[in-house]
């Protein structure tokens, strides 16, 4: 990366540094003696339901709720750390009446960012930053920062392809790969010890297939089955998976068994990190498929991880998700995605494009021959 360009950032404050929707929720809990308690994961979208939830609006139009949100755990480290990094802003939506409330909030707990980096407004839009971080998918969706990012919150879930991260970890690790996008890599990638192999593009673009083929032509990989809450009889079953419930899987999550866990299309992915231990203590390489939010948890949880997108032509992923038996909200899902998803390319180590699955696995094997 030219050392004479530094990358800026613009962050959100609510559900990003401070807390909000979850303050709100325990705030309506203690009022309103909900039995059983509302759960931050009763909140699948921003705005109003039309459910018990919609309790939390109220606390809204309060000036004691911004005096007293709680910064989130771990945030004035990640500020400070990101500052060391990146030029850093502030772009915070907030009402006109309470914006002197939020910017004093802010130059007391986050002193690292100036003053005259904080901008107040619901226009994220306008803000000319390398990187946007959020968690409103509808930030994300409009921004024109180069990399918006989205921070994965309980009503965001439905957001497909775009770049993602569970954690402030991951985030900073997103950013170390950003820059070093800008750098020339070296080459080969000396991988002396197991590795792990990620394969990353949009739904339709055959990585389970190249992974599974490539899978035939050595015995020093072996795959990472992951989970999902995916309905096995919609589809046909991927051997790449474990089925399990919705329930089952907020449960993994939330006791830490997934080291990493993202959406896609509607459903949830994740994976353990005794199960790619196993693997690694054996002495071979790992090959998994995962969307760019998985594959930063990687980045962040393991060394050695080695990014490969795969990349195809427009109709062909199209016709790919058509021919899918899943449901037309699925579908339109994966489609929408497409172009997001795209824009990952940049991000990983390698990209292969192809003609034929035989053609992209002998890019592959190519690619990997210091793996065997």
């Amino acid at each position: 990366m030219n050392k004479k360009y530094r990358l800026s950032t613009a962050l959100d404050i609510d559900d990003l540094l401070m807390e909000c929707t979850e303050y709100a929720v325990r705030l309506a809990n203690e009022k309103y003696k909900f039995d059983p308690p509302i759960s931050i994961h009763e909140i699948k979208q921003w705005g109003k339901q039309g459910t018990r939830s919609d309790a939390i609006f109220e606390f809204f139009s309060d000036p004691e709720f911004y005096r007293t949100q709680p910064v989130i755990k771990g945030a004035k480290e990640f500020v400070r750390k990101l500052t060391q990094m990146t030029e850093v802003f502030v772009s915070t939506a907030i009402p006109p009446e309470f914006m002197g409330i939020r910017a004093k909030r802010i130059m007391e707990e986050f002193p690292e960012i100036p003053a005259d980096h904080i901008y107040m407004g619901s226009r994220k839009d306008k803000i000319n930053v390398d990187i946007l971080f959020d968690d409103a998918m509808h930030n994300i969706v409009r921004s024109e920062a180069r990399y918006p990012i989205l921070m994965r919150r309980p009503w965001n879930q439905k957001a497909t392809g775009m770049l993602a991260v569970n954690t402030y970890d991951e985030f900073l690790k997103l950013v170390e790969v950003i820059a070093d996008s800008y750098s020339i890599r070296p080459d080969p990638y000396l991988l002396n010890e197991p590795c792990i192999v990620v394969l990353v593009g949009p739904s339709g673009c055959g990585k389970s297939k190249i992974a599974k083929r490539f899978l035939k032509k050595t015995d020093r990989f072996e795959k990472l089955i992951s989970y999902t809450t995916k309905d096995p009889t919609a589809v046909e079953p991927n051997e790449w998976y474990n089925y399990v419930d919705i329930d089952t899987f907020h449960e993994m999550v939330d006791s830490g068994k997934m080291f990493q866990s993202t959406m896609y299309a509607g459903h949830g992915y994740g994976s353990c990190k005794e199960d790619i231990d196993k693997i690694l203590a054996s002495g071979k390489h790992v090959m998994t498929t995962m969307d760019i939010c998985g594959t930063m948890s990687l980045k962040t949880n393991f060394r050695n991880v080695v990014t490969i997108y795969i990349k195809r032509e427009k109709r062909d992923l199209l016709n790919s998700i058509l021919r899918k038996n899943s449901s037309i909200d699925d579908k339109v899902n994966r489609i929408i995605a497409i172009d997001a998803e795209n824009k990952n390319a940049e991000i990983c180590d390698y990209v292969i494009e192809f003609e034929s699955y035989d053609d992209a696995v002998k890019q592959l094997c190519e690619i990997l021959k210091i793996c065997k």
